[in-house]
């Protein structure tokens, strides 16, 4: 598979979107937040045995985040905040702090950029730990099938705000189906393979 576009964070590790290009438009992103690993771990375990996957992979967005443990990058931002919705807006300090501005992120902006240039027509994030299928824009057919293999139930609505957040950027802004598949944090991950790597299969 191919390294596509590379990009660095703040604290200089390196940020890559892989490919073999072709037909298909699935995009798959993992470690939004640092401190739920689980989506680089399951990306590059179906890399090795499928290296000419049609699907785009951005294994891990978030490698400081991942690296100091926390939710957030380096910067101490929530990267599923600061992308540039409409609801953006500024906000508390916290674990869910959405940036100085919208975008203020090389990572998020990193995310843009592939969208732009790639045009993805289906994304998939792999995120931890409410164990359901949730989804942004026209997605709900795709998240069911999701929901079959690996016995999560779907939820538009995740329960709580989520101004600046991906899913509205992309899939209601941007209309790209997105779908945030919310995996069980207290499952061993190495059980996850088989579920996760069958969705991927089926996007593919």
């Amino acid at each position: 598979m191919k390294k596509l576009k590379v990009e660095h964070t703040l604290q200089g590790r390196e940020i890559a979107l892989y490919g073999n290009g072709g037909k298909c438009k699935t995009l798959v992103i993992g470690v939004f937040h640092g401190d739920e690993p689980q989506g680089k771990f399951l990306i590059e375990k179906y890399l090795e045995k499928n290296p000419e996957s049609p699907i785009y992979f951005l294994p891990c967005l978030n490698p400081d985040g991942m690296e100091n443990k926390t939710r957030t990058n380096s910067s101490g931002v929530d990267l599923n905040r600061n992308f540039p919705a409409d609801n953006w807006h500024y906000s508390a300090k916290d674990e869910f702090f959405g940036g100085e501005s919208p975008a203020s992120e090389v990572e998020t902006r990193f995310v843009i950029d592939i969208l732009e240039e790639h045009k993805p027509e289906l994304i998939l994030t792999l995120h931890a730990p409410f164990k359901v299928v949730n989804y942004d824009g026209d997605a709900k057919e795709i998240s069911k099938k999701i929901s079959k293999i690996i016995n999560y139930p779907v939820e538009e609505n995740i329960g709580y705000p989520t101004p600046g957040s991906f899913g509205t950027y992309a899939g209601i802004e941007k209309k790209i189906p997105t779908i945030t598949l919310e995996l069980d944090e207290t499952c061993p991950v190495e059980d996850l393979i088989s579920p996760v790597h069958k969705i991927f299969d089926m996007l593919s």
